[in-house]
């Protein structure tokens, strides 16, 4: 019997490689090929997530007059961040986790929680807002579109940081994808405590009620 593979044989074993290859992400100003830890720029007016590599992100580094804006990398975790419960429970967050941004487009602070649906925003008043920031002047730096503060607040956790605004989407798509029945499953809670477990070891600490450091306020 001849060893030898048909031409269909042939074009079958191709297309079961090329299928079972997994995908390449690509830098979508280049198409270059990315890493798993590649940079990303964000269109302040759609709030989407654009990949890039190292080369066409440094082209966004200023943020001055440009539609992209290009997303910082550092995580800092705020150890002595100023917010009692009676504070928070104010901000009307119905979860235990929330991200906070400025918005150039809005022109205000955003308030969003992950959930099973996506990220939800909520509405947030300023007064509210204000009393915070004033309790942790930190605040008053954070880059508008592309940093947030990130609060965990799930059970007995009482974590902030300042994180780079794709960590916040990183989280909202952790939930959506792991996301069992009414309670979420056992998955995503130790999902989330591996996130959270992560952010806490990119982080650079900083004592959050603390300081001025300068800027002006967006509250």
């Amino acid at each position: 019997m001849s060893s030898k593979h048909t031409p269909q044989q042939s074009f079958d074993a191709l297309r079961r490689f090329v299928r079972e290859r997994k995908p390449v992400e690509q830098c979508e100003m280049c198409s270059m090929e990315l890493g798993p830890d590649h940079q990303h720029l964000v269109d302040p007016l759609s709030r989407q997530l654009i990949c890039a590599c190292d080369a066409c992100a440094i082209l966004f580094s200023s943020q001055g007059g440009k539609q992209l804006r290009k997303v910082p990398r550092h995580v800092k975790f705020l150890q002595n961040f100023d917010m009692t419960d009676e504070q928070w429970e104010s901000l009307m967050i119905p979860v235990g986790m929330a991200f906070f941004f400025y918005s150039s487009v809005e022109g205000r602070v955003m308030a969003l929680y992950p959930g099973p649906a996506g990220a939800t925003e909520s509405l947030l008043t300023l007064g509210a807002w204000e009393e915070i920031v004033g309790n942790n002047p930190l605040l008053k730096e954070m880059e508008p579109d592309v940093e947030a503060l990130l609060v965990n607040r799930v059970g007995s956790a009482r974590e902030h940081y300042i994180v780079p605004i794709d960590e916040c989407y990183k989280l909202v798509g952790l939930i959506r994808i792991h996301w069992k029945g009414l309670s979420g499953g056992t998955e995503v809670w130790k999902e989330i405590g591996h996130f959270f477990f992560r952010m806490k070891e990119k982080s650079e600490e900083s004592k959050g009620g603390s300081t001025p450091l300068g800027g002006d306020s967006h509250a």
